[in-house]
């Protein structure tokens, strides 16, 4: 069976595809560490993820209706499978610290109660601390030790190289790295080998199927950049990212880059551009989200607290 080389297009639309999967497989690992190592997703919100699974839901009914790029149409699918793992954790760890708070409520108000009045206020103060969940008032402390593993996946680094950041993007170019050998080496087995006289299954675009996936394709774009905006104001309001992954973030903005490249490259026809706006918006667009998100880390950081403290001292 004859067939022909794939196009300059095809090939970039590819390679980026499979780094963009190789961000998504690797996105995961490590949010689902740093809520192990705490026992704790306080630091997500759950209605980021929520709107964010409910964005890739329609995200992979518009790609199929639409014939998208085949990488953005199997990327869409995982993206709900790893939507389910990480919000099914953070179910777990809030179901089960719910609970210990309940608890430990119970038995804090009947050791006060039996207690001498004397003892109330003290026994009150330290109590107030061991009931609360962790990051109900600030997740962060600039005077506590932080676990070495969870310095390099949150990014709290207390040192003044800062690290976390240069072992991410270590990270980060690996996963490039990979992503790419991933297609080459899939193109040299013949993954991507086509009959010569294979017509593309391209849907119609005034279609009435063409138009609901636009029409989903749209929702996905609006929850997508949506989604984030629930996670950026509970960092802002407990002014604190602990219990967040850096690289998670870093991964998730390699993935969404990556993503609308794959997309654009597959073809720059009018056609297939228009129909391909919805996904182009929902990818780079929460990537300018995920920019604020780091400038959060950044300024919400032990170091930058230390360097906050340091000034008022300076100024007193």
């Amino acid at each position: 069976m004859a067939v022909h080389d794939i196009s300059t297009n095809e090939a970039l639309s590819g390679i980026f595809g499979s780094i963009s999967i190789a961000s998504w497989i690797c996105l995961l690992i490590p949010q689902l560490l740093t809520n192990y190592k705490t026992k704790s997703a306080d630091g997500l919100s759950m209605l980021f993820l929520a709107v964010w699974l409910f964005g890739d839901v329609t995200n992979l009914g518009g790609a199929l209706v639409t014939g998208l790029a085949p990488t953005a149409t199997v990327l869409a699918a995982y993206f709900c499978v790893s939507d389910l793992i990480l919000i099914s954790q953070c179910v777990y760890y809030n179901t089960i610290n719910a609970r210990k708070a309940r608890r430990r409520a119970q038995s804090t108000a009947t050791d006060i109660s039996e207690d001498e009045p004397l003892l109330r206020r003290q026994r009150t103060g330290s109590s107030s601390a061991a009931v609360a969940l962790p990051g109900s008032q600030r997740r962060s402390s600039s005077g506590r030790e932080i676990n070495p593993i969870k310095r390099v996946l949150t990014g709290e680094d207390e040192t003044p190289s800062n690290s976390a950041w240069l072992h991410n993007t270590l990270g980060l170019a690996a996963v490039w790295i990979v992503g790419a050998a991933g297609w080459f080496l899939s193109y040299r087995a013949g993954a991507f080998d086509q009959p010569e006289d294979s017509v593309p299954n391209d849907p119609n675009p005034e279609g009435p199927m063409a138009v609901f996936g636009m029409v989903m394709g749209y929702v996905s774009a609006v929850c997508y950049l949506c989604a984030r905006i629930p996670q950026i104001i509970k960092n802002y309001k407990e002014k604190s990212c602990e219990g967040l992954a850096l690289l998670f973030f870093m991964l998730s903005m390699t993935g969404n880059l990556t993503y609308g490249l794959s997309v654009f490259c597959y073809s720059q026809e009018p056609q297939y551009l228009i129909m391909a706006i919805p996904w182009l918006l929902g990818s780079f667009g929460t990537i300018v989200e995920d920019c604020v998100i780091f400038y959060q880390f950044r300024i919400y950081s032990p170091n930058a607290e230390h360097a906050i403290d340091d000034t008022d001292g300076a100024a007193a």
